[in-house]
C-alpha cells in the first residue's frame, strides 16, 4: 500500500468512491481527515456549484483529496479549469475515453490523472495517454457499472499493468480481507463507495441510511437495457419501483431518437441527468421508493451508522490481520 499512499499522499491508499449527492464536502472532508482519499462527485454540477464545492471542502480539511469529473459533461473543460483554479492534486477521470485534450489539460495543471478502466485494452489505452494510476471497477460496484466483476478484472489487469501505474481495485469491498487479497494481488490500494454512505458524516437521508442498513446483497440489482438503440449504461441500485419507472424513461428517449428531436448524445445526457434526479430524490428528500437507492453489492455489509474514522480503522484492522495470517 505505500505506493498508492506516496502516490495519494495519504496515510491509507483508501478512495471515497464519488456517489453524486453523497460524496460531498462533509463525507469528502471525513474520509480525508481520518486518513483516507476522499473524492468530490462533480457528477452534472456546474463549474460555479464545483467552485464552491471545492471551497467548502478545502475549508474542512488540509489533507489530499480528488475530484471526480465525468468524461461526457458538456462543460468538461471548465470543470478541469476549475480544479486548476483551486490547485487540486488528483483529478479522477470516469465515463469512458476522455475528449481530445482533457488529459493534456488535466496534467499541465500539475494535477495526477486517475482514470477508469473497465477492460485490459483501455487500460493500456489510458496508460499511453498519459493516465497516472488507474481505478479498475467490477460490476459489483453501486451506480454505472460495467460487465465484467471485479476479481476477473483483478486477474486480467493487475498482472499485465500493475508494474507501469499504480492501479486501485473496486467494486464490491466491503472487509479488510478483501483489501489485503487485491493488495497481494498487485494492487496499491481501493476504492469503496458502498461502505461510506452510512457514515456519520454522510448527509444521505436517514430513509436512505436505514434501506442500506436493511439490504441485503442480493436487493442490489442492475437496471435492464429496454432499447438495443439506446447504449445505456447499466446502474446497480435497490430494487424498488424507480427501477419499473426507467424502463419507461428509456423508452421515451428512444422514441425521440426514433422521431430525429434529439441526438445520440443528447439522448444519453437526459439518461444522465434522469439519473442525477433520480438519485436526488432517494439522497436528498428521502423517497426511496420513486428514487433510485444507488448501492453495490456489499451493501449487505453495512450494519448500522457510524464515524468514517471508525470504517478505515476496521477496514485497516481486517486487511492486517488477513495479512498477518499468512505467516
Amino acid at each position: 500500500m505505500h505506493r498508492g499512499t506516496d502516490f495519494l499522499g495519504t496515510d491509507l491508499a483508501i478512495l471515497g468512491g464519488a456517489m453524486s449527492w453523497v460524496s460531498e464536502r462533509n463525507l469528502v472532508s471525513a474520509i480525508s481527515n481520518a486518513g483516507g482519499f476522499g473524492v468530490i462527485a462533480c457528477g452534472a454540477m456546474t463549474p460555479e456549484l464545483l467552485d464552491r464545492e471545492i471551497a467548502e471542502t478545502k475549508a474542512r480539511t488540509s489533507k489530499p483529496f480528488g475530484v471526480n469529473l465525468i468524461t461526457m459533461h458538456p462543460q468538461l473543460s471548465d470543470l478541469i479549469g476549475v480544479c486548476a483554479t483551486h490547485g487540486v492534486g488528483h483529478v479522477v477521470l470516469a465515463g469512458g475515453l476522455p475528449p481530445g485534450g482533457a488529459i493534456e489539460a488535466i496534467k499541465g495543471n500539475g494535477a495526477k490523472l486517475i482514470a477508469f478502466a473497465p477492460a485490459l485494452a483501455l487500460a493500456k489505452k489510458l496508460i499511453r495517454s498519459g493516465a497516472d494510476a488507474l481505478v479498475i471497477e467490477g460490476m459489483e460496484a453501486g451506480g454505472h457499472i460495467g460487465p465484467v466483476s471485479t476479481s476477473v478484472l483483478a486477474q486480467e489487469i493487475l498482472p499485465e499493468v500493475a508494474h507501469d501505474v499504480p492501479v486501485f481495485v473496486a467494486g464490491g469491498i466491503g472487509r479488510g480481507e478483501a483489501i489485503a487479497a487485491y493488495l497481494e494481488m498487485g494492487a496499491v490500494g481501493v476504492q469503496l463507495g458502498t461502505r461510506f454512505v452510512c457514515a456519520t458524516e454522510s448527509i444521505a437521508h436517514p430513509n436512505f441510511k436505514r434501506a442500506f442498513i436493511r439490504a441485503s446483497a442480493r436487493d442490489a440489482i442492475p437496471s435492464v437495457q429496454i432499447d438495443p438503440r439506446l447504449p445505456v449504461i447499466p446502474v446497480r441500485a435497490l430494487k424498488n419501483r424507480e427501477m419499473e419507472n426507467f424502463a419507461a424513461k428509456q423508452r421515451e428517449v428512444a422514441q425521440k431518437l426514433d422521431d430525429g428531436a434529439i441526438e445520440m448524445a443528447e439522448a444519453q445526457l437526459q439518461i444522465e441527468h434522469y439519473w442525477a434526479g433520480a438519485l436526488r430524490r432517494a439522497v436528498i428528500d428521502g423517497d426511496v421508493e420513486s428514487g433510485s437507492v444507488m448501492a453495490g453489492q456489499s451493501v449487505g455489509m453495512v450494519k448500522k451508522e457510524e464515524p468514517v474514522a471508525d470504517i478505515l480503522a476496521e477496514l485497516v484492522d481486517e486487511a492486517a490481520a488477513a495479512l498477518g495470517s499468512r505467516g
